[in-house]
């Protein structure tokens, strides 16, 4: 015979959901589906648990399974939570292999405001991970498992398992003695994250990861469509130039992957995370410097123009009038590289009147 116990004479306990201890619910004062999960913690700790699933119950977001209430059954606790259609982030990996960027990048944009949020109030979630990760039909993804007790009170503890989350979600496996692979950014930025020197600031996560969502790293954009008209990747070189003068000092980490372009063609640098430049894109000198920076504009803008990276003996075949200009950003003397002011001049002859 089916269960039909309720709790707190309301929720009728229905079947299972996933592998732990939630399982669904139907509320029938309020008529809707629910989610309800048992509390196993020991009594000493019961009070302060309750107390903090209480403060959770106060947070609200889109990307946030909220808390509705907290009760006590024959003095067993439990938490009452929305009931989130969708299915979990672990399961859709396990059934489909690792995601597309683009996906991760969004279900991060999503888990990241929810922390966001959370810890704005005081409240640290603790067990951010790949099961607590619901992705919804609409594509939204939601963060699950507020007001379960958590052994740690610290954010960066959270932003470290979204990285553990995001490595994840890419990679098909949990991130361990093997990097997360490949120079783009995505994946430059879990390693950072998960750098023991600790996560770059919560604002470069975020714009990485906005930018991510939306945007293509421009060496799939070539790989994808083939090399760029010398006008087009003459029009992305001035706005990476504008975008580097703007920075003020040295980025040291110009390369094709860490560039994005959106649909309308715009073009934006990367923020620099501590993986570095790749060999192809790294200046001769060896030594980060606004040299070093133009340098590796020029190899970025050769690869976008020839569809390769520049090599020694390589030809122009295809740059046009962009080719001289990338000449001189190559040269192997710093000095006899154009002056930003140069360069931008330059760059808009190439582009011509219409740009």
């Amino acid at each position: 015979m089916a269960e039909t116990r309720k709790l707190a004479g309301r929720y009728r306990l229905l079947n299972p959901l996933g592998a732990g201890s939630v399982r669904l619910a139907f509320d029938e004062t309020e008529h809707r589906d629910v989610a309800v999960r048992e509390l196993r913690i020991p009594p000493e700790l019961r009070e302060s648990a309750l107390h903090e699933a209480r403060r959770a119950a106060g947070l609200r977001h889109a990307s946030i399974a909220r808390v509705l209430g907290v009760l006590v059954e024959d003095r067993v606790p439990w938490l009452v939570m929305e009931f989130v259609s969708g299915v979990s982030l672990e399961q859709a990996v396990r059934a489909r292999q690792p995601l597309p960027v683009v996906q991760v990048a969004r279900m991060g944009v999503c888990v990241l405001s929810a922390l966001s949020v959370a810890h704005a109030a005081g409240i640290v979630h603790g067990q951010v991970s790949p099961g607590n990760v619901l992705l919804t039909g609409t594509g939204r993804a939601v963060l699950t498992g507020f007001g379960v007790p958590s052994l740690s009170m610290r954010p960066s503890a959270d932003l470290w398992s979204l990285a553990a989350t995001l490595h994840f979600a890419v990679e098909g496996r949990p991130p361990g003695q093997v990097p997360a692979e490949g120079a783009d950014p995505l994946r430059s930025l879990i390693r950072a994250m998960l750098h023991p020197a600790g996560s770059p600031p919560v604002e470069v996560v975020r714009a990485t990861l906005e930018r991510l969502a939306l945007d293509q790293p421009l060496d799939q954009v070539v790989r994808a469509l083939g090399p760029l008209p010398p006008a087009e990747v003459a029009e992305i070189g001035l706005a990476l130039l504008d975008q580097l003068q703007a920075m003020g000092g040295r980025h040291g980490a110009v390369q094709p992957s860490g560039v994005l372009i959106s649909d309308q063609g715009r073009a934006t640098l990367v923020a620099p995370l501590r993986s570095g430049t790749v060999p192809a894109y790294t200046a001769p000198e060896g030594v980060a410097s606004p040299a070093a920076d133009l340098w590796s504009l020029g190899a970025t803008l050769f690869m976008a123009v020839e569809g390769v990276p520049p090599a020694p003996g390589a030809s122009l075949a295809r740059a046009g009038a962009l080719a001289p200009v990338l000449v001189r950003l190559l040269s192997g003397n710093p000095a006899d590289r154009p002056a930003p002011d140069v360069l931008r001049h330059e760059l808009r002859a190439v582009m011509g009147p219409r740009r």
